[in-house]
């Protein structure tokens, strides 16, 4: 694969060239979406209703729907705050250092999202043959619509009429999808280092390609290869959810290599997970429009050495008509790990500020 074509990629808009090469005559031509905003507030496209079952014993496990659990923990007391980690599929294992001196005003919720960690994965491998129906499959078990319907759930198990959300990352863009169905339902939302998936085509060229841009010329033929299989969505469905999680931890290798510095310890990390979203996204979307309606107080945090541009970052600024944006300056795309202080101050003064927290 060239140089060019490599800087130019974005990390949700590549797979679309070989996803449904084979499938076009039932997909259609124009490779749109299978998430649109407004699906799951709808209940289209979803396993089960919004409306989650009756709740195991077990304390750390919400059930979201009959034959999906969601691992949890918690740390403090007081206001809950729900943290949606990054990834896909890359939960947190411990609690974030920066919010310690927050824990006697707020109860921090770390939940792993379903297909990784602790966390039901309801798929491990295909036995059909029909690859646009597995795409339908995957996209509804695990895609956008699924992780979104999640924070839904979890907010009337937790019987909360507002959330205050933190996420990370994916996981900022994915409260950002949550804010958009349901911004009724949103007190405040923190946003660390969201990810430049917010339209695509990415106009700084998406993740892997920054990554490749730091490489160095002998680790890139390596990179190259990996890119190659992990794009390879023409055998996509012939894997299992091992090989696709070994195949997701190669990137992180080369991340490192990238971005050397302190990374924190994640828990055990998805397979199909990854991949569902890239279907549920598509080739071209344009989601910042959906977002103008969010009048939540949102605040945007960005580390300076972060591989993601600030300009990434600040798309979600210019998006939400009532986002604050702060940059921590010697931070990486884990702010809440290497800076964990000045994080702690940043998010405390926004939610003291906002009505976050008391």
């Amino acid at each position: 694969m060239k140089n060019t074509t490599l800087t130019a990629v974005s990390m949700l808009s590549v797979f679309v060239f070989l996803a449904v090469a084979s499938d076009i005559a039932v997909r259609g031509a124009d490779f749109r979406p299978l998430y649109e905003p407004g699906m799951v507030r709808t209940g289209k496209n979803l396993r089960a209703p919004l409306e989650p079952p009756a709740q195991p014993s077990d304390p750390n496990l919400w059930m979201v729907e009959p034959d999906i659990k969601l691992y949890h923990f918690a740390m403090g007391q007081g206001r809950p705050v729900l943290i949606v980690h990054g990834g896909p599929g890359r939960p947190q294992l411990k609690p974030w250092a920066g919010l310690a001196p927050l824990t006697n005003t707020c109860r921090f919720i770390y939940y792993d999202q379903r297909g990784c960690g602790r966390s039901t994965r309801p798929i491990d491998r295909w036995d059909a043959q029909n690859y646009y129906q597995n795409m339908l499959q995957l996209d509804r078990a695990l895609g956008l619509g699924a992780q979104v319907a999640d924070l839904e759930r979890i907010r009337r198990i937790m019987r909360e009429e507002k959330l205050v959300l933190i996420g990370h990352s994916f996981g900022g863009f994915l409260e950002s999808l949550y804010a958009a169905e349901f911004p009724e339902h949103v007190a405040a939302m923190v946003l660390v280092a969201p990810a430049d998936v917010l339209v695509a085509p990415s106009a700084g060229g998406g993740l892997f390609g920054a990554v490749r841009a730091r490489l160095r010329e002998d680790q890139r033929g390596d990179y190259d290869r990996w890119l190659q299989r992990y794009f390879d969505f023409q055998s996509i469905f012939s894997k299992c959810e091992t090989d696709l999680v070994a195949l997701n931890n190669e990137f992180g290798r080369y991340y490192r290599m990238a971005a050397p510095t302190s990374f924190p310890e994640s828990g055990n990390p998805g397979g199909w997970i990854t991949h569902a979203i890239y279907f549920s996204m598509g080739r071209e979307y344009d989601y910042s429009r959906i977002l103008k309606n969010v009048s939540a107080p949102i605040l945007v945090i960005h580390g300076d050495h972060d591989l993601q541009s600030e300009e990434a970052s600040r798309t979600y600024v210019r998006a939400f008509p009532t986002a604050q944006f702060h940059v921590i300056q010697n931070a990486g795309h884990f702010p809440f790990h290497t800076q964990p202080t000045e994080f702690g101050l940043a998010v405390a003064e926004f939610l003291s500020r906002s009505g976050g927290i008391p």
